[in-house]
């Protein structure tokens, strides 16, 4: 009998790497989204190519796959016929798809159906614990003991740069050769899938941070100090040395406090940054820095890429130097296609740049962090 998996979102992320390692672990798969376009052309399709983007170019079919418009009444009934659900649609739209596997979760109970796994593929910690509150709301009692015994939210850590990539065919996506997709073994309920490529932790939290506070935090200053310099992607911006020096240094800092806060093996973790430095050089990306820029004030969070490891490594008394000249770049980003780009500017305009820094960074406005940012906002003026 076909085993059956839902996509939530069938973007580059969705079709590009997790939607492509069901496919490969013998899923039947559905791509749940609202672009009805997109559902369209995979119902009509029902496949397309994943281009690796490297010097070993090659293409990878993926095939057998459908869509669903994911508000529409088809929904309940996949997801009751589901045994496993992924997301790749932005932490920010987690919410509105909570009410949607709510529904399905309700038939499920009703049904008694065996055990499901969902799991938000997400650039969030602890994403899927995040979706199962949200799920939870709209959940009545039984469904809740339902889902309580049957139903596994494991929490996980994605990396792949997938950046946009224009083909003949509209479902065709490029990527980096790289990828990882490391989730929390203990969370799954009803086993564990075998799906190669999926790495299992006991230990999520630390990987989380890892590449949050590595990757995430590279790409993104890097794209805010190419942009500020006019240099439009990410592969020209980290050959500037000027931006390699404040990237490499944001993130040995942000390593260094990884090491210490989590135990990693120094070396290993040197090797890592250096690997992450590779990747963003690769030309055949062509990754736009406005794209890996967007979203500021998101990115800027207490716990984000930006200042989050800058705020671990406050803690364990360690230099933050060039972390926060990378948030300083961040609050430089002028860009009036991104809604919160606007925000934040609008920010600096009626706040001042002290009140904006602590309402966007949680640095407050008589901390000297504070006021290093702002120092390092003005020196990058010039």
């Amino acid at each position: 009998m076909t085993k059956k998996a839902i996509q939530f979102g069938a973007g580059n992320i969705g079709r590009g790497f997790i939607g492509a390692l069901l496919v490969e672990a013998g899923y039947e798969l559905v791509f749940a989204d609202v672009n009805e376009a997109m559902i369209n052309e995979l119902n009509e399709k029902h496949g397309y190519a994943i281009h690796i983007l490297d010097l070993d170019k090659r293409e990878i079919p993926v095939t057998g796959v459908s869509g669903v418009l994911s508000n529409s009444p088809e929904m309940s009934k996949h997801i009751a016929e589901a045994e496993i659900i992924t997301t790749a649609v932005g932490p920010n739209v987690l919410k509105f798809i909570a009410v949607n596997i709510a529904a399905g979760l309700e038939e499920r109970a009703k049904s008694g159906a065996g055990f499901l796994n969902i799991i938000a593929c997400e650039n969030m910690v602890g994403a899927s614990s995040h979706l199962k509150e949200q799920v939870y709301t709209h959940l009545s009692d039984e469904a809740k003991a339902y889902a309580d015994e049957h139903v596994g939210f494991p929490n996980c850590s994605v990396d792949r740069i997938v950046p946009p990539f224009k083909g003949d065919n509209l479902l065709d996506v490029g990527v980096e050769s790289f990828f990882e997709w490391i989730v929390e073994e203990p969370a799954f309920k009803g086993g564990v899938p075998a799906i190669e490529g999926m790495k299992l932790t006991d230990t999520l939290v630390a990987y989380v941070q890892r590449k949050l506070y590595t990757l995430n935090t590279g790409h993104a200053i890097t794209a805010y100090l190419g942009y500020l310099k006019g240099l439009p992607t990410v592969d020209k911006a980290i050959e500037d040395e000027s931006v390699r020096a404040v990237v490499r240094g944001a993130m040995e800092e942000s390593g260094a406090a990884l090491v210490k806060e989590h135990g990693f093996d120094a070396g290993e973790h040197a090797k890592y940054i250096d690997k992450i430095e590779k990747r963003f050089r690769n030309p055949y990306l062509n990754d736009d820095v406005s794209r890996v820029g967007r979203e500021p004030l998101r990115k800027l969070g207490p716990n984000d890429r930006l200042s989050g490891p800058a705020r671990m490594a406050l803690s364990l008394d360690l230099p933050i130097d060039n972390l926060l000249t990378g948030i300083a770049a961040a609050l430089h980003y002028n860009n009036p296609e991104d809604k919160q780009s606007v925000e934040l500017q609008a920010s600096i305009e009626e706040k001042g740049l002290e009140g904006a820094i602590a309402d966007a960074t949680g640095f407050t406005e008589d901390s000297g962090e504070n006021a290093k940012i702002a120092d390092a906002y003005e020196s990058l003026k010039n």
